[in-house]
């Protein structure tokens, strides 16, 4: 079992709370109302500039060259494909990537992304990551799990895209490129009796990526 793993196991009620939250079922059954959709995209938006601060951090934090280039990986995947494919999906309700920006950050936006920035100007690479990691390998295991359950009618789908975003096989390498490198920081940087705060942080940031769903749920 690796850390991740250890980190889901330890934290079963917030981890269900995020991967089966009602906006993610509604999401898989196409039945997601369009504005929830909607208020969901623009924020997330918004979301990825501070996950892009917050890769920057770990380049910075970095302490080795691998440690660098993985956190230039995670940059990547957000500034070159995932905010490309908000800015097509927005487009279709004519919003311009300039009016996205604009819009305001909700409460949800700013706890999760500011806990995460927190978390890596106080603490170190590990925890960091760890708090990174909900977000980063969890929209894998969500993409995955909505094209597996059905992936005959994901062609006639209306967030068939966005599902095929996450469950392709490009994000499917960046999050198991991110889950190596968070158990070999673990094996570097953690002992057992740290594992129990991680376990703690972790869990945080479950209950706030669930916290983000339901604000779209509620905004929408």
């Amino acid at each position: 079992m690796d850390i991740f793993e250890r980190l889901k196991a330890a934290a079963p009620v917030e981890w269900a709370s995020y991967v089966d939250h009602a906006f993610v079922r509604q999401m898989g059954a196409g039945t997601l109302p369009q504005a929830a959709f909607r208020t969901y995209l623009v924020q997330d938006y918004l979301f990825l500039i501070q996950f892009a601060r917050a890769y920057a951090l770990a380049v910075y934090k970095g302490r080795t060259l691998a440690d660098m280039r993985a956190a230039q990986a995670g940059l990547s995947a957000i500034l070159d494909v995932e905010m490309d494919l908000h800015v097509r999906l927005c487009g279709r309700w004519g919003l311009s990537p300039e009016q996205i920006e604009a819009a305001p950050e909700h409460q949800a936006t700013i706890a999760y992304t500011r806990f995460v920035l927190d978390c890596g100007m106080s603490g170190d690479l590990l925890d960091l990551h760890v708090a990174l990691a909900p977000c980063v390998i969890g929209y894998a295991e969500i993409g995955r799990t909505l094209a597996s359950d059905n992936p005959a009618a994901l062609a006639g789908h209306p967030y068939a895209d966005w599902i095929g975003e996450y469950a392709g096989d490009a994000y499917q390498e960046v999050a198991a490129g991110a889950r190596r490198h968070l158990d070999d920081l673990a094996a570097r940087a953690m002992t057992e009796r740290r594992f129990s705060e991680l376990a703690a942080l972790f869990a945080k940031a479950a209950r706030l990526e669930a916290d983000f769903w339901q604000m779209a749920l509620d905004g929408g």
